[in-house]
């Protein structure tokens, strides 16, 4: 914990981002329950429920029910230009839960040591992304639709924004996390 904040303030990243000590601890912690198998930290493709019916299918999502927390904001993605992608980013705290409602796009998702893509494409099940984890979005297919849930309001102080940052952050976790037992 202390080489990590020393790293960040050689980097001059602690007063760029506002980031305590706690928020550090935090997110070390929830790297450090992380286990081989689940290399990207519980990253999860949620199957939604899907009502059948001759008019038209129906499917749900309920905050605790369908995924692992409750819903403090709601935002979509759409118009993405040809070529362009979407988040580029961390988060300390937020959990995140995608759906593409129509139409397909790619989210990458990095842990500081693994990279893996997940194609969404239907409308019937989703990405959870828990916190700590490297998201963008790419590949939008044309009138592509992306729904994402968080965990919480909208706060900048959340966002990390600098990959070296979050690589240094991963690497000091994964250090944690391969220490002797």
């Amino acid at each position: 914990m202390v080489t990590v904040t020393r790293n960040l303030k050689k980097m001059g990243c602690m007063s760029q981002l506002k980031i305590t000590a706690l928020d550090i601890f935090i997110l070390m912690f929830d790297m450090f329950k992380m286990s081989d198998e689940m290399k990207l930290n519980g990253v999860n493709i949620i199957q939604l429920p899907k009502n059948f019916d001759r008019r038209g299918n129906l499917s749900v999502i309920e905050e605790i029910k369908n995924i692992p927390f409750t819903i403090k904001r709601t935002y979509w993605i759409y118009d993405v230009p040809g070529g362009e992608a979407r988040g580029g980013h961390a988060y300390l705290q937020n959990q995140e839960f995608i759906v593409a409602l129509s139409g397909s796009f790619d989210v990458v998702l990095d842990n500081g040591t693994e990279k893996k893509i997940y194609s969404l494409n239907r409308s019937y099940y989703g990405l959870y992304v828990p916190r700590g984890v490297w998201r963008q979005m790419d590949n939008f297919s044309t009138n592509s639709l992306a729904l994402v849930l968080a965990s919480i309001p909208f706060d900048p102080k959340d966002y990390i924004y600098d990959y070296n940052l979050f690589k240094a952050m991963s690497r000091d976790a994964n250090e944690l996390v391969n220490l002797p037992k």
